[in-house]
């Protein structure tokens, strides 16, 4: 039996990730929770799951108190007690759902504590991903990726990379998924729901057609990512701190069916593929169980039933945020950083209909060619960074909105 904690445990992860353990009672135990402010779910689950301890955000503990009056459980507060959580050592397996650049600090805390972190939002690792990967050497813990791009390719490697990219020991001796015969990796993406539109028709989409995903249910957040391709570029950076690799090793293709989830290529000519419904509960079965094989709960796929799968080049003119983020890992050091930065800055103002969906490229490219690059890769150097191109993008869109 395994405790685990579960952070963004009101998200689409959260359910998810829930939901794979309603499956295994007798494998896992919910040992903490958190959510920001969605205190009336958070109450609900904690009904249903009984964990010993919760954290909400700031200014939120009262309310979860009030809710969860009779139950017997810990509420933890604020940026400190989601820290606390995280490291908590009753719990063997912590899943990162937190949305954004929220999510880096309890991850380093969860990865400092040595223990199995399954993470699902692709920030932590774009901002500070060899520093992460150093810790985990150190500690001796387990990064197991849970986004359905990743998971698919830890799943195509063979078992003694996985062991030494995931489970580093030395960090000074990693490896790279290069020394096993890996000559490419494929992110597919879906395209979103945009992918047939012209760069003029662009100008003028709504947010509720941006966050409405063809096959994928997500947050507002990854959907508005997905639907100007930024979620993949954020992915094509997580994927060089994996497998530490260079990015012209990481090749993006549009699948709109969302049934190839990702391949990799071998130096004797093979591609591997892992092929699965678009179904989270999939990827965080396999990292929950690794190394074995456990029940999602999903459907399983009908092979007779796929028909044609297309596999197309993206059109970085209607979609730059795929060319920005490999700009920034090309450049390295705190570009990745800036490039998250102002993303989530624009996609806010975007939500809050602010700004229009093509100023968020916009406002992203200015903001990466104002700011500085460093290669300071500590967490206050990181934080700082971070913090200087959220105001840089602030900025933007001020002057961007000026005379609107």
């Amino acid at each position: 039996m395994d405790y685990l904690t579960i952070l963004g445990a009101t998200g689409s992860i959260g359910d998810s990730a829930l939901d794979v353990v309603r499956h295994h009672p007798e494998s896992f135990k919910i040992w903490g929770l958190s959510a920001n402010s969605n205190t009336n779910k958070l109450a609900k689950i904690t009904h249903e799951s009984e964990p010993h301890v919760v954290a909400v955000g700031e200014n939120y503990g009262a309310d979860i108190r009030a809710k969860l009056q009779n139950k017997k459980v810990d509420i933890f507060e604020g940026r400190t007690g989601l820290n606390s959580l995280a490291r908590m050592p009753e719990a063997a397996i912590v899943v990162v759902g937190i949305v954004g650049g929220a999510g880096l600090e309890p991850t380093l805390q969860a990865v400092r504590a040595g223990k199995r972190v399954l993470i699902a939002n692709k920030e932590p690792l774009v901002m500070m991903g060899s520093e992460i990967m150093r810790e985990a050497a150190l500690s001796q813990a387990t990064i197991l990726p849970l986004d359905s791009e990743h998971n698919a390719i830890f799943q195509c490697l063979p078992s003694i990379l996985q062991k030494k990219l995931f489970s580093p020991v030395e960090y000074g001796k990693r490896v790279t998924a290069t020394d096993y015969g890996v000559t490419k990796v494929v992110l597919t993406a879906s395209g979103g729901p945009f992918l047939n539109l012209s760069s003029e028709e662009l100008k003028n989409v709504t947010l509720e057609k941006a966050v409405a995903h063809p096959k994928w249910k997500m947050g507002r957040k990854i959907s508005v990512d997905s639907a100007t391709m930024m979620n993949k570029g954020l992915e094509l950076i997580e994927a060089c701190v994996l497998l530490n690799i260079e990015p012209n090793l990481v090749e993006v293709v549009v699948h709109p069916q969302s049934i190839v989830h990702s391949l990799v290529e071998y130096k004797d000519g093979s591609f591997l593929a892992q092929i699965a419904n678009p179904d989270m509960r999939i990827p965080i079965a396999n990292a929950l169980g690794y190394p074995n094989r456990i029940a999602s709960g999903a459907p399983n796929i009908n092979i007779q039933d796929l028909g044609g799968l297309d596999f197309l080049s993206p059109d970085e003119s209607r979609f730059p945020c795929l060319k920005l983020a490999r700009q920034a890992a090309e450049l390295g050091g705190s570009a990745p950083v800036i490039l998250n930065a102002a993303n989530e800055i624009a996609v806010e103002a975007f939500c809050n209909r602010i700004i229009g969906f093509t100023h968020i490229w916009m406002v992203i490219e200015k903001v990466l060619s104002h700011l500085t690059i460093d290669f300071e890769s500590g967490l206050e150097s990181v934080l700082h960074t971070d913090k200087q191109a959220r105001l840089a993008a602030t900025e933007c869109i001020k002057e961007l909105t000026k005379y609107s």
